[in-house]
């Protein structure tokens, strides 16, 4: 990965305490670096770049947060991925039970809030799954399922590890 100030050494993903079982075997890794930009702040005029090049966008603060709402923000991007693996998943249990998962439609709502100690911030996420032309008792047996196999699911109902590393001076 590059920034405008040179490259970018990486962390390999650490595996060593997830959840208290086994380690992850990682199939891919995502790689994105968010800057600062013109107010040197991540979520009000920042800019995220994968390192593969294929996501590069200006981050901006939305407008219920006192932002212009110009871009993208952290929310909407994790609404997105959320929705994308659950429907990833629906539609594989879908073609496992010969129904046609062109229709299916997730809808993700990611609301940020404070959290109740007022120690930071929480996140909440609501998911509706739309599948019409199923059966509705087919369909509900499936999105449970879904929401099991969901990594994303999982995350939101287990946690996950997280290594947050000071990268050595260069």
């Amino acid at each position: 990965m590059t920034r405008e100030d040179g490259p970018v050494d990486d962390p390999p993903p650490t595996t060593s305490h997830d959840n208290g079982g086994a380690a992850v075997a990682p199939i891919y890794t995502a790689r994105v670096t968010v800057t600062g930009g013109d107010s040197a702040h991540g979520r009000a005029t920042g800019r995220a770049l994968s390192s593969d090049g294929a996501l590069d966008l200006a981050l901006r603060t939305p407008k219920e947060l006192g932002g212009d709402a110009s871009g993208p923000n952290p929310e909407q991007l994790f609404a997105a991925g959320f929705a994308a693996s659950l429907h990833g998943v629906l539609a594989l249990l879908a073609r496992q039970h010969a129904l046609d998962p062109a229709p299916i439609t997730v809808d993700a709502a990611v609301a940020l809030g404070r959290a109740p100690a007022g120690d930071g911030y929480e996140l909440r996420a609501d998911l509706v799954v739309r599948w019409p032309g199923v059966a509705r008792e087919t369909a509900a047996v499936l999105v449970a399922k879904a929401a099991e196999l969901c990594p994303y699911s999982r995350m939101a109902r287990r946690g996950i590890p997280v290594t947050i590393t000071l990268a050595a001076e260069k």
